[in-house]
């Protein structure tokens, strides 16, 4: 299954593209006029040069690709960031280095992925109880550790 997005791309990089025929997400990648260097602990906002346009119904996921994050400590800040239907700018990327070595982002690196969801829209239906659970109020490890 499949559906048509709208996307323009200001820069000489590939489209966003499935690395296989079952992936969830795909590879966006940095666009930038020279390499940027982020230290321990440091967080940047790295363009993409990506627009685009989904379908009112749905979000753009931003999530970390796994190999930056287990070999160099590189992570996206605020997972899974959120792009809107309506948001028509472009899509950057805040980077996070949580390793203890200095990290350079070159031009065209794959970054994140990015996964596509549909959402609901929900109507709040205010009540003065809820119905009874299993769980109850239970949480924060209520269900143990087995």
């Amino acid at each position: 299954m499949s559906m048509k997005v709208k996307i323009v791309n200001s820069s000489d990089n590939p489209l966003p593209d499935y690395s296989t025929s079952s992936s969830a997400g795909m590879d966006l990648r940095a666009n930038l006029e020279q390499a940027v260097t982020m230290e321990p602990m440091e967080r940047k906002l790295i363009p993409t040069g990506l627009f685009m346009e989904l379908p009112e119904g749905f979000e753009a996921q931003i999530r970390p690709r796994s190999g930056l994050a287990l070999k160099k400590g590189i992570s996206v800040l605020n997972t899974p960031g959120t792009i809107d239907a309506d948001y028509r700018g472009e899509i950057g990327i805040i980077l996070v280095n949580l390793s203890g070595e200095t990290f350079v982002v070159e031009h065209g690196e794959r970054i994140c992925q990015m996964v596509v969801n549909k959402v609901e829209s929900i109507k709040w239906d205010q009540v003065e109880s809820l119905e009874e659970s299993e769980r109850g109020k239970g949480g924060f490890g209520h269900t143990g550790t087995k």
